[in-house]
């Protein structure tokens, strides 16, 4: 691990085991204060990948995440949002964690050092080149990840890397490396902290962002939920009623013709016409609900 910053020693912790709880909260809350920082600095890298990502998508590929220990966990928890909070397929978004889902509660021994098993996750999904395959790992020189970026690159597919070291062996591999150098951790080591933080931060922006250019979003409104609670049919509900300006019941009522769609309801709601005619006019827009108010072909 030589040169390797998330493997050095801090020297604002060097006497963590010394401090008081303040002490010990107020310098961890300064250090967390350096990742959004660092994240910025990967803005024109994000852009290129998100642009790629959107224009995948369209296509039919997948988004895949892949990684082990903290980086897979943080992966399979933004593909498993994705589900109820943009409607996505749970085949369209897709987090692998070295060691299979028992590793995202138990560590699993070994299971990061094998670049063939990433191989056979990958294979076991049906990677095709319409995907991207997202490889994270904040030393940036996980074997399992290296194999699955390799693999990727193989089958034609969109690659990209996610690193909290510089020159990382994943950056070599990947068509689209993003690296974001956060620094030594608080406590030696330990990724989960400021890495984690940094890899959920760009995974927020990966999958918020894709989901906004493929149509999910109305200004600032989740458009495309999946309501599996009360609160996530209220909160249809209330988008509808913003964005029509509408009574909540009468929100209610478009909601319940539309079989409980949100893009529909409010196609319907915004031009005054039926339930076919509202999905005739997404249908003929890409599924993006500005443009199918706006379409006034017969």
């Amino acid at each position: 691990m030589e040169n390797s910053t998330t493997e050095a020693r801090n020297e604002a912790t060097m006497h963590l085991d010394e401090m008081t709880v303040e002490e010990a909260l107020i310098t961890m809350n300064k250090e967390d204060q350096q990742v959004p920082l660092a994240v910025r600095k990967a803005i024109p890298q994000l852009t290129k990948v998100i642009k790629k990502t959107i224009a995948q998508y369209k296509k039919g590929g997948r988004l895949i995440y892949i990684g082990a220990g903290t980086s897979g966990r943080l992966g399979v928890l933004d593909a498993a949002e994705c589900v109820p909070t943009f409607n996505t397929d749970p085949h369209e978004i897709i987090g692998i964690i070295a060691g299979g889902q028992h590793a995202m509660t138990m560590a699993v021994e070994g299971a990061e050092d094998h670049k063939k098993l990433a191989e056979e996750d990958l294979k076991n999904i049906d990677l095709t080149s319409k995907d991207v395959v997202i490889g994270i790992a904040a030393s940036g020189k996980t074997p399992y990840v290296i194999g699955g970026l390799t693999f990727a690159n193989t089958i034609g597919a969109t690659t990209v890397s996610i690193s909290c070291n510089e020159h990382a062996v994943i950056s070599e591999i990947a068509q689209y490396p993003v690296e974001v150098k956060v620094g030594p951790e608080v406590l030696t080591g330990s990724t989960r902290l400021k890495s984690g933080t940094a890899q959920k931060l760009i995974l927020n922006m990966i999958s918020t962002i894709t989901m906004v250019g493929v149509g999910k979003v109305y200004d600032n409104l989740m458009i495309d939920v999946k309501a599996t609670n009360q609160k996530l049919i209220d909160r249809s509900v209330r988008n509808i009623q913003e964005i029509c300006a509408i009574t909540y019941d009468e929100a209610m009522a478009l909601y319940q013709v539309s079989e409980h769609d949100v893009k529909v309801a409010t196609v319907m709601g915004m031009c005054g016409i039926s339930k076919e005619e509202a999905t005739r006019r997404l249908l003929n827009n890409g599924d993006i609900v500005k443009r199918a108010i706006r379409d006034r072909q017969p």
